[in-house]
């Protein structure tokens, strides 16, 4: 199967997407002179063999993908190696791994030397359907997560499948989820399709890399309009406020693209409940959205944590009132404020202790 490839525009001119299933031989048959590799410590040990000779280059840099590690405090060190090496304003970061490796090395990019050039090699499906374009970084400090980056695009990004090979399911349902979220954005019709084919992405790497593709075309549509996301790009949090505060509440037992499937199910849900949607649509949508979190309709998840987080949600504009994207009656989202009172809290509790278990 030959997919074609991207060409997404940015601030700092374009950068291409290519789809490639032997990009990552074809970089360790022939590694570039001034490259410095910052590299998933899972995926260097999965695929020790296949990167031989990447990893037996001077500068490498292997990183534990924990949220911890991408942690403000971390920098200087990941600073310090970078510098023991060489590294120089024309050299080039190269990035394998899934979001995390991708925030490092977008950051350090942004900021060494005022600027380098990096490359991606996306591993997981969540970073190849989704965070791979749109120039984002995402840094923790302290007990604040993601309240540092920058908008710094890499200069290309190669899309292989077969890192998918060695993905858990729960992995490869964390991006799906992320990809329905984006099916749902462009509109009913994008979501039925990706519904109807929901079972054979699991099967068939045809299915899931055109899927992949249509994902990444769909959004590449609003960063183009929208890369500093002050506009349009934000109904990309659709599912966001519920999955995040999900995620928080659980102590991040629920994986990320799996809390954002619930979280989009609760707010196609919560939509129909403030006047706003269509029970209709919660209703059509709701079966793979469920199919997508199985095995967590149960997981507890403590309210008090679950609104305290919502109450933080960096989208929030005003006292006593949370941001969200839901649906209107013809399934299209948008964002608006909506008030935080008890009705909204009530219908909250409702959905998490048993319309979620339904």
């Amino acid at each position: 199967m030959t997919t074609e490839n991207l060409t997404i525009r940015s601030h700092k001119g374009p950068y291409e997407v290519r789809f490639d299933d032997d990009a990552l031989a074809r970089l360790n048959a022939d590694v570039p002179d001034g490259v410095h590799f910052i590299v998933d410590g899972r995926v260097a040990d999965l695929y020790a063999t296949d990167m031989d000779a990447i990893l037996s280059h001077p500068s490498v840099l292997r990183i534990d993908a924990t949220e911890s590690n991408k942690s403000l405090d971390r920098f200087p060190a990941y600073v310090q190696h970078l510098i023991d090496r060489g590294i120089r304003r024309e050299h080039v970061l190269i990035a394998i791994g899934g979001g995390i490796t991708q925030d490092i090395t977008c950051f350090l990019a942004a900021t060494l030397l005022r600027g380098v050039d990096w490359r991606f090699y996306p591993t997981t499906l969540l970073a190849q359907a989704d965070s791979c374009i749109g120039s984002k970084s995402s840094i923790n400090s302290g007990s604040a997560k993601n309240i540092l980056g920058t908008f710094t695009p890499p200069k290309q990004v190669f899309v292989s499948t077969r890192f998918l090979e060695t993905l858990d399911e729960r992995d490869v349902r964390s991006g799906v989820g992320e990809m329905i979220k984006v099916q749902v954005i462009d509109g009913p019709k994008s979501f039925d399709a990706i519904a109807r084919s929901y079972d054979s992405l699991f099967t068939d790497p045809v299915v899931m890399e055109h899927f992949i593709h249509r994902s990444l075309d769909v959004k590449k549509g609003y960063i183009e309009r929208d890369e500093f996301d002050r506009g349009p790009r934000n109904v990309f949090n659709y599912g966001h406020s519920f999955g995040h505060a999900i995620e928080a509440a659980t102590d991040f037992a629920v994986p990320h693209g799996i809390a954002v499937t619930m979280g989009m199910d609760m707010a196609n849900w919560l939509a129909a409940r403030l006047g706003i949607g269509d029970d209709a649509h919660w209703a059509r949508m709701h079966p793979v959205l469920r199919g997508n979190y199985r095995g967590y309709e149960t997981t507890e998840i403590p309210l008090d944590p679950f609104f305290s987080a919502l109450s933080k949600d960096k989208k929030n504009v005003g006292q006593g009132t949370v941001t969200l994207i839901l649906p209107d009656r013809d399934a299209r989202v948008f964002r608006d404020a909506y008030p935080a009172d008890d009705a909204f809290r009530a219908a909250c509790r409702h959905y998490l202790e048993d319309i979620r278990r339904s």
